[in-house]
This record gives C-alpha cells, structure tokens and sequence, in this order.
C-alpha cells in the first residue's frame, strides 16, 4: 500500500515535468527543421506559469469544472498505468479526459471552439477503435486485460502484435493532435481556426490544459513502451524514438482533411490490426 503511494506520488509530479521537457525539445527540434534557432527547452514552464498569473476570463462557470475533469481523468488514467491495473479501463478514462475538453468548449458560443470540439470529434471516431483494438489484442496473447500480465508474460507484446504497435503508432499522431492530423487545435498556429478546440480557454484553464497534455504525452509513450517490457529500459528508448519520429512528422506532412482522415485510419489503422488479431485467432 505505501509503496503504490510512493509510485503514485512520483508519476503525478514526474510525469508532467518530463512531458513539458519533452515538449520542450520537441518546440525546440522543430524550430531547427524549419532553420530557426527556436524557444527555449524549459519555454513550456515558462508559458505554463505565466498562464497561471494571468486573469482568467471564463465564458461561463462551468467551464473550470470540464478542465478540472479533463486534468482529473487524465491523472487517473496514468495513476492506472503506473501501478499496472487494467488496460481497458484505463482506456476508458482515458476517453473521457478528452470528452471533457470537448463538452468544455461546446459549452461556449464561440464558433472556432464549436468547430474545433466537433473536429476533436472526428478524431475520436478515428482513433479509438485502434485503441479498443490494442486491448483486445492484449487479452487475447496475455489472457488479461491487467498491464502486470503484460510485465509477465515471457516474450515482448511487439512479436504477437506488430501491426497492431503499427496501428498504434499511426493513431499516435492523431492522439498528439500533430500534422496531419492537427486541425481541431495546433501547437504552431497554423490554424484556420485560431486554437479551435481552446479558443475560449485562457489564463490558469488554458495552464491546466496544458499541463494535462503533458500527462497525455506520458501516458502514450508508457503505452508504447509496454509493446518492449523486456527489458522496460528498451520499450522507454523505443517511445522516445517514436516521439521523435512524430516530430519529423510534424513537419513534413501538411494538414488533411477529417474525411480523409477518417477514411484513412480506419483502413490502414482498423484493418492492420485486425489482420494482426484475426492472425492470432488462427494460429495454431
């Protein structure tokens, strides 16, 4: 009991200061593919404590109360990775972190935030049948939907399912809400939309949106990281690798459109990893 306390402890204060360094670097490795010297690597403290020292203009009251559940979910939902409980519900909660943003900005009149949560939306329609898909696939090579099975099982996840890691990486970008898929909201305001999705947020909500990001950002690489469990220090390299990879592909792939998106995932993301989980149905 005290030391799932203690493990409690460090993720919800450690989780988000590597999310906003690894945020940092990645503003910082953008700025040099597009040749400039960009912020620097400690910049998204910066902006996240100076969004705490400035007035908040809510729209209405309730608003707080949908980015503390976005926060509070999101908390939740590493807090089950960390002490390796179950991977559906994590999934689950993790779900309605996002939901919670989402209803947060319909709840306001402004047209960019509307647009923004019905495209966030689409992107849920995109990605988590993908997700649900990775947790079937778990069940059925460990026999449990718990994450201790997946650090007990004798070989790493990557070997009975890697098109469903495939899949998992393609949705990684829509979940990251990088390009392609950045047009419900956009770290580089590039948007048509202003923020889309957080337009009508600002001062200490817009720091909590933030920082619950940067929570999302490690609860995704510790999901990652469980497909090479063995040894963890190898899957924690891997999620790096991919993270960086999004980066990359941040920046060479210009914004599509969410029927495409949709379309696509579905097709490249839904049917490898059914391919992949039908396959193990049918081996022997």
């Amino acid at each position: 009991m005290i030391d799932n306390l203690i493990i409690s402890l460090i993720a919800i204060v450690g989780a988000p200061i590597i999310g906003g360094l690894l945020f940092g670097i990645d503003r910082r490795i953008t700025a040099r593919l597009q040749n400039r010297f960009g912020p620097p690597i400690l910049q998204p403290f910066y902006d996240f404590f100076k969004l705490l020292g400035k007035e908040s203009i809510a729209v209405n009251q309730i608003q707080m109360m949908y980015v503390l559940s976005h926060l509070f979910f999101a908390i939740a939902a590493l807090l089950m990775l960390v002490l390796r409980q179950d991977l559906l519900m994590l999934m689950f909660i993790f779900a309605f972190s996002t939901i919670s943003l989402i209803i947060g900005a319909m709840s306001v009149r402004s047209p960019y935030s509307k647009i923004g949560a019905q495209r966030e939306i689409m992107q849920m329609l995109a990605y988590e049948p993908v997700l649900l898909l990775m947790v079937f696939g778990v069940y059925k090579v460990t026999g449990s939907f718990m994450i201790q099975s997946i650090l007990d099982y004798p070989m790493p996840l990557i070997y009975s399912l890697p098109l469903v890691f495939f899949a998992f990486l393609y949705v990684l970008t829509i979940k990251l809400r990088k390009s392609p898929f950045d047009f419900s909201t956009s770290h580089h305001g590039h948007q048509e939309l202003i923020k889309g999705l957080t337009t009508e947020f600002s001062g200490t909500q817009l720091a909590l949106i933030e920082l619950t990001h940067w929570y999302d950002l490690m609860i995704l690489l510790g999901l990652i990281a469980l497909f090479f469990a063995q040894p963890l220090w190898v899957g924690i390299l891997i999620a790096l690798g991919a993270y960086f990879l999004e980066m990359v592909i941040d920046n060479i792939c210009a914004r599509v459109t969410w029927p495409w998106m949709i379309k696509a995932t579905w097709l490249i993301g839904v049917g490898t990893a059914l391919v992949n989980i039908i396959g193990l149905y049918l081996r022997p």
